[in-house]
């Protein structure tokens, strides 16, 4: 599933891993059972690779952590919020090619 590259975040390491981080935090709020975040996982694996230390990238298992989930509203997945400042400052909803997904992600870091 993850990669080095890739983080796991849970309720126990949430606030020391996105509310506090130092550089924007990319998450990835998925299932096992969900199609569309397996088809995004290849995606969020090498945006970790691309963007290095410039933006902290995990994924975080709704069923395993869901006030974690209910708590940023997300209501469907796959979600992917982008935390800056341990505050949420872009969201996107659904499958997105990798394209359209890194310039969302770029205009947070602007």
């Amino acid at each position: 599933m993850a990669s080095d590259k890739v983080l796991k975040f849970e309720s126990g390491n949430w606030a020391d891993e996105v509310e506090k981080a130092a550089t924007p935090v990319l998450v990835d709020f998925w299932a096992v059972w969900c199609g569309p975040c397996r088809m995004i996982a290849p995606i969020v694996e090498e945006l970790a690779g691309e963007y290095g230390d410039q933006v902290k990238v995990g994924k975080l298992n709704v069923d395993e952590n869901q006030a974690v989930a209910a708590k940023y509203g997300v209501m469907s997945i796959p979600t992917m919020l982008v935390f800056k400042n341990g505050q949420p400052a872009e969201r996107i909803v659904g499958f997105m090619p990798k394209k359209e997904l890194k310039a969302r992600i770029d205009a947070v870091l602007a």
